[in-house]
């Protein structure tokens, strides 16, 4: 039976992959970048509370956002048009590769799934050659 996600599995699925350092982005959020160093690119992001996206239950910014990029537009829709995953978007992200997740909704996908996306995430922003050598060696 497939465990279901948890957010404590994002530090250990991103934290597992080549090249990957949590550090900061857009000033003061908390991202994890590949490569390590100056030239890091973010995929995964926790997102600060904005009124670009409301909870439509309690009128509230959302606390608990994750920036997840994806490779393209295709995977995008794929993912927020899937009801079986808890993706979504917002207008703030209509032409960007990215969706948005509520930690508290990770529990909604098992966690191979989730592996599965912040894998794609990874790939999407790390060197091409570090892409190359990860694939061919699993």
């Amino acid at each position: 039976m497939a465990r279901m996600a948890k957010p404590e599995d994002i530090d250990a699925i991103c934290g597992a992959l080549p090249q990957v350092e949590f550090g900061f982005s857009w000033g003061d959020r908390p991202t994890y970048k590949v490569p390590q160093g100056p030239k890091g690119r973010g995929f995964v992001l926790y997102r600060a509370p904005h009124q670009t996206a409301i909870d439509p239950d309690t009128g509230q910014p959302y606390a608990d956002l994750l920036v997840i990029v994806v490779a393209d537009a295709h995977v995008k829709a794929a993912l927020v048009e899937d009801p079986s995953v808890p993706f979504f978007t917002i207008p703030h992200f209509d032409g960007y590769n990215a969706v948005l997740v509520q930690e508290s909704r990770l529990g909604e996908m098992d966690r191979d799934h989730l592996e599965e996306i912040l894998l794609e995430a990874w790939a999407a922003r790390a060197p091409k050659r570090l892409v190359r050598e990860f694939f061919a060696a699993r």
